[in-house]
């Protein structure tokens, strides 16, 4: 069998995700697809982008910013561990910050995003499974953190993200509901303008997207299942 190419696991992908969202009663366009495109090079990006990828997701600050320049017309967000350092070059090529869950963080992503002329648009990484293994803000820690971050000038946020237990369905899918019923907790406590951007839920990557889906998920990080020939559902 002549293996897919990115391009074509990409659409694959798009494929079964307008699938599941219709299973769900949910439209395919409520849910964006990030290509996680960590571990390849440009060729597979470019790949991706032909097939129809505009999304795409970093973890260092080094490369996010390198592809943004390189690929300017794709959307790039940063789905990585913060550090302090490089929030400027993070500030600089996002669009989307997925892994927020430092006050002071956010402080200097607001000074960093004033200096750019821009509003940063974030998620606040919430550890719903309470992994040791796992960053983010806890539950209960979750909704003053938002309100914190939503009064900041140059910082808006749009939701949250967490990353479920690996391997274990019961407990990744209790991580996703538990992530879509905090958000909307935490929703209904906010001003009307908070309220009406806080609408995006990252959650599920390649082994658990459709479980995310059912759960709510707006935005779904997919890696290995479009850049890898070998992976298996």
């Amino acid at each position: 069998m002549i293996p897919l190419s990115v391009r074509n696991r990409y659409q694959c992908v798009v494929d079964e995700v307008a699938e599941v969202c219709e299973q769900c009663g949910r439209a395919p366009s409520e849910v964006r697809v990030v290509a996680v495109s960590k571990t390849v090079g440009p060729d597979e990006v470019a790949d991706a982008a032909a097939g129809g990828a505009v999304d795409f997701g970093e973890n260092r600050p080094e490369q996010l910013a390198a592809r943004a320049d390189q690929f300017p017309a794709l959307r790039w967000h940063f789905i990585g561990h913060i550090q302090s350092r490089r929030i400027p070059e993070i500030v600089g090529a996002s669009v989307l910050i997925h892994s927020l869950y430092q006050l002071r963080h956010a402080e200097k992503i607001d000074r960093a995003a004033a200096a750019a002329g821009k509003v940063q648009d974030v998620l606040i990484e919430v550890n719903v499974s309470g992994e040791a293994s796992k960053s983010g803000a806890t539950p209960k820690e979750a909704p003053g953190l938002v309100r914190a971050v939503a009064a900041l000038p140059r910082v808006r946020v749009r939701g949250l993200m967490t990353m479920a237990p690996q391997g274990d369905a019961a407990r990744a899918e209790a991580a996703f509901r538990g992530l879509a019923t905090l958000a909307d907790e935490i929703r209904a406590t906010l001003a009307p303008d908070e309220a009406a951007a806080f609408t995006e839920l990252s959650m599920g990557m390649s082994e658990d997207w459709p479980c995310a889906i059912a759960c709510g998920a707006t935005i779904v990080r997919i890696g290995r299942a479009i850049f890898s020939e070998s992976f298996e559902e």
